[in-house]
């Protein structure tokens, strides 16, 4: 079973003409995966068929496709029982004898689900391990494990010992940069937050933040920013706040497919509606990452042809945000080859995740996803995507940005209240910190606007 790994995303380009400007229905959202027979029916497969029957059987040739399958069954569900331990101990006694893709997908589950339990088994691995991206699996696997500055060194000299061209491959670069600033980075304080909302008039571009913590364990909280700078408002005249997931079912690092979401700026196309089961048809944004289509992410903003795209990238932030390293996870996820992060809902049943911290949400494979409800009869009953998504069509224009950070690593869902403070001190209700402040008119122009 291939879940959001074999997921087609058709950008429905075609639609926005309609679907801009105009109020959506959630009425007219069903799921029949989610009616509770369909539910209870895919829970026995999963746990029964897809994993169970195939970690008890054999692993040979003809069922490295059923092992890799049953490896993403148990990244996407966070799957931990006996009958995934008898796979896993299969798999490493196997190891070297498996293709690339079941490795990479074995040790994304294993990361996903024991951070502790399997560090001698991958220690053993590491030395031998030629690919790229699987190798990074294993040391961020033994990073997390073991956060000393011997054992970042280690790892550090392992993958310059074992990769002629560590400090060229894109992903080796990274994971490089991850090891060694990752443990102050989450400490480091983040720029002003309001440079941010000052600086959307520049390009005056509809733009979703998306903010989150360091540990994507919790659910963030989305808002919408409107061309004129103003903030999208709920029924209530409440500046509208969207309960949201930035977090994988692996939670790997963001340069690592099917990571968490990489903080950064993504290009919002349009929006759409997803084939797939476990996405549902609730309407979507279809963001898109630097180096996935130049023509869809820099579509309606400023490109300076004599720079490159590095420094482009850099103009769309704030001056005192362009030295912020975090912010350029989505630049490097991108060139690294990440695609597809997109700000969708959720049909998986929660229970789940029921002891989960961002229950009652979902993790995916690396999308924003937000909350979404479902009664037995296969109708929607709560969304906070079909909330971000209304909002976001019923103003001109459904193109725009998406904009990913970490405002801090508190270990707790980021709350209501710490954005409103943020939205007052820029609409003036508080006073802002001390220092001379950003204005809109100070920000130098790129050459094109000129």
């Amino acid at each position: 079973m291939r879940f959001y790994k074999r997921v087609i995303y058709v950008f429905s380009l075609l639609l926005l003409a309609n679907l801009s400007f105009a109020q959506l229905s959630m009425k007219s959202f069903k799921s029949d995966f989610t009616k509770k027979a369909r539910r209870e029916s895919f829970k026995n497969y999963l746990l029964e068929k897809n994993i169970k029957e195939t970690f008890r059987g054999p692993l040979n040739h003809t069922t490295t496709h059923q092992f890799e399958d049953a490896c993403l069954s148990v990244t996407q569900f966070l799957i931990r029982n006996s009958d995934v331990e008898n796979g896993f101990n299969k798999l490493f006694e196997a190891y070297f004898r498996q293709p690339v893709s079941l490795r990479q997908a074995f040790l994304s589950s294993v990361y996903a689900t024991y951070p502790k339990k399997y560090a001698e088994e991958i220690k053993k691995i590491l030395p031998f391990e030629r690919d790229p991206k699987v190798f990074s699996i294993a040391a961020v696997y033994l990073f997390r494990h073991d956060t000393s500055a011997q054992n970042v060194n280690y790892l550090v000299t392992q993958t310059n010992r074992q990769f002629a061209n560590s400090d060229t491959l894109p992903i080796l670069v990274e994971l490089k940069k991850y090891l060694t600033r990752f443990q102050w980075q989450k400490k480091q304080k983040t720029p002003d937050i309001n440079q941010l909302f000052i600086y959307q008039r520049l390009y005056g571009r509809k733009t979703v933040y998306s903010f989150q913590r360091w540990n994507r364990d919790y659910n963030g909280i989305a808002i919408i920013q409107n061309k004129d700078g103003s903030f999208a408002k709920d029924e209530n005249g409440k500046v509208l706040m969207i309960e949201q997931l930035a977090r994988s079912g692996s939670d790997l690092p963001y340069f690592i497919t099917n990571g968490s979401t990489p903080q950064g700026i993504y290009s919002i196309a349009g929006v759409g509606h997803s084939i797939n089961n476990l996405i549902g048809p609730t309407t979507n944004l279809q963001s898109v990452i630097p180096y996935q289509n130049e023509y869809l992410f820099w579509r309606g903003m400023p490109y300076d042809s004599t720079a490159g795209t590095y420094t482009n990238y850099q103009r769309l932030l704030p001056p005192s945000w362009q030295s912020y390293a975090p912010m350029y996870e989505s630049y490097y996820a991108g060139l690294i080859g990440r695609r597809y992060i997109i700000v969708h809902g959720t049909t998986l049943d929660p229970a789940f995740f029921k002891d989960e911290s961002f229950y009652p949400n979902a993790p995916t494979d690396g999308c924003l996803s937000g909350t979404e409800i479902w009664a037995d009869d296969g109708t929607l009953q709560r969304s906070e995507q079909f909330r971000l998504a209304n909002a976001f069509v019923s103003t001109p224009d459904s193109t725009g940005l998406l904009i990913v950070v970490n405002i801090d690593n508190k270990n707790k869902a980021v709350t209501r209240e710490e954005i409103q403070m943020y939205i007052d001190v820029f609409e003036g209700r508080l006073a802002k910190p001390a220092g001379a402040r950003l204005e809109a008119s100070d920000i130098p122009k790129p050459k094109s606007l000129q």
